[in-house]
């Protein structure tokens, strides 16, 4: 076998075959730059007392809202709420303080709640895919995310600082060059800006549409990978190349689970209320960050590397949630972010002309042998060798699924996105509903029924990349 390092691949993992590739062209699209803040004593209480004035205006919209619907039926909207809002604030001393902050964050809290509100009413009627969502809850100081957003208003950066509302140019601890140039060449133009607080550190994050330069081609046209995630390694992906490419993950709730143990019962320990209990959380808080900060640099280095040096991308629509729901795997799982991965090669391949291709849910891809296509009735995930009785091919389980993936993406099929009913029998009498991603089974079968009987609708740490070559 013919072991390569990283070194050996072209600069930046991407190789320009043509001058056509190279050209590119310009689409607007719209996404984030977030970026540390570094207020000032009084500035800091400035920002929590904008956070402390959207959770008000949270709890009070939806206090009118619950008043409401007791009362006719139905709820406030979010522009009728600021209406609302509007005639009561100048009338009631008891909240003579709204001046104090930006209108904006009265506006985007009401618009928060109008949309959880449809979302909530959208999921129990089966129209939103994705877990069921419960009603909007009370939000209370220390349990809730301290945030707000502006939605208008001066929001400009330069150099260190950034300029908000109500608050002045506030220091960041890098630099924000990137997004000021754009801003300064009319490249981009700032839509809102959200200001939340993790741990102990206030980040702000503009929503901005960027006129971005895509390639026309992709700069390796024609170079597909299949990619298998798994818990022991970040992912392993086999190429068009025959290369097997295994990126070892950090681990980083593995890694810091003593301490935060530790953290976690000295904080338990303190009395409630007290300094010494407010210092144990901030402590255990950081902790929590850090292993999700070095988590999500990993997944970033790995997508970006994958995005740009192969035009396909394969992988697979994992069960997440039925995966956690296992006691003795959902640690591992967690430790993965199986779904970060997945959204991040989403958007990363189309910023590089690419594609990616998402096997169905139930694709056999670790079962079925990659020499011969034999598949077994059942896998165990103790078992981490496939060994085929047809053709007695000895592969490594993970390389096995990962080129299984990669044959999707020679096949070019689209059923691979959705799940067919010859996938998986549905119940009796019932056309197979199709498995993708977050979709309720038998929503649209129920709805059907119900219309045809008349019954009303129910109200990080560096990654260390593995290139071998193919044996």
């Amino acid at each position: 076998m013919n072991r390569r390092t990283s070194a050996d691949l072209p600069a930046g993992g991407v190789q320009v075959l043509s001058e056509d590739a190279a050209t590119v062209r310009s689409v607007k699209v719209t996404q984030a730059y977030r970026f540390a803040l570094d207020p000032t004593p009084r500035q800091e209480r400035v920002l929590r007392s904008h956070a402390g004035a959207a959770r008000f205006a949270w709890n009070w919209g939806l206090t009118a809202c619950r008043d409401r619907y007791d009362a006719e039926g139905k709820w406030w909207s979010g522009i009728e709420l600021h209406r609302l809002w509007n005639r009561v604030k100048k009338s009631d001393p008891a909240l003579g303080w709204w001046g104090e902050h930006s209108k904006c964050v009265y506006q985007e809290a009401f618009r928060d709640l109008d949309r959880a509100l449809r979302e909530f009413v959208a999921s129990r009627n089966g129209v939103r895919r994705g877990r069921r969502l419960g009603f909007p809850r009370f939000k209370k100081r220390g349990r809730c995310r301290d945030s707000f957003r502006f939605g208008a208003g001066v929001m400009r950066c330069s150099g260190r600082t950034v300029t908000l509302p109500r608050m002045g140019a506030i220091a960041t601890h890098e630099s924000t060059r990137k997004l000021a140039r754009r801003l300064e060449n009319g490249t981009a133009r700032i839509l809102s800006a959200t200001v939340s607080r993790i741990a102990h550190r206030w980040y702000v994050s503009f929503t901005v549409q960027v006129d971005r330069d895509v390639p026309e081609r992709h700069a390796r046209p024609g170079g597909a990978v299949g990619i298998d995630l798994g818990v022991r390694t970040l992912l392993t992906a086999v190429d068009d190349r025959g290369a097997i490419i295994e990126l070892d993950g950090p681990k980083s709730l593995r890694a810091g689970l003593r301490k935060l143990q530790r953290l976690g019962k000295a904080c338990s320990r303190k009395q409630r209320g007290s300094a010494n209990r407010a210092k144990a959380a901030a402590r255990l808080a950081r902790h929590h960050a850090r292993i999700t900060n070095v988590r999500a640099d990993a997944l970033h280095k790995a997508t970006s590397m994958l995005a740009a040096r192969y035009e396909i991308v394969v992988v697979e629509d994992l069960n997440v949630l039925g995966m956690l729901a296992n006691r003795r795997l959902a640690r591992r799982v967690a430790d993965a972010s199986f779904g970060a991965a997945r959204r991040m090669l989403e958007y990363k391949t189309g910023w590089n002309t690419g594609r990616l291709i998402t096997a169905g849910r139930w694709y056999p891809s670790s079962k079925t042998c990659s020499g011969c296509g034999e598949r077994k009735p059942s896998l165990p995930l103790s078992e981490r060798t496939f060994r085929c009785d047809a053709c007695d091919l000895v592969l490594g389980r993970d390389v096995n699924a990962a080129r299984n993936l990669l044959g999707l993406a020679a096949s070019g099929a689209e059923r691979v996105n959705a799940c067919g009913g010859d996938m998986r029998p549905g119940p009796a009498g019932l056309t197979p509903a199709k498995q993708e991603p977050g979709a309720t089974p038998g929503v649209e079968d129920r709805d059907r029924r119900r219309a045809s009987d008349g019954r009303p609708e129910p109200c990080s740490h560096p990654i260390t990349a593995r290139v071998t070559g193919a044996r």
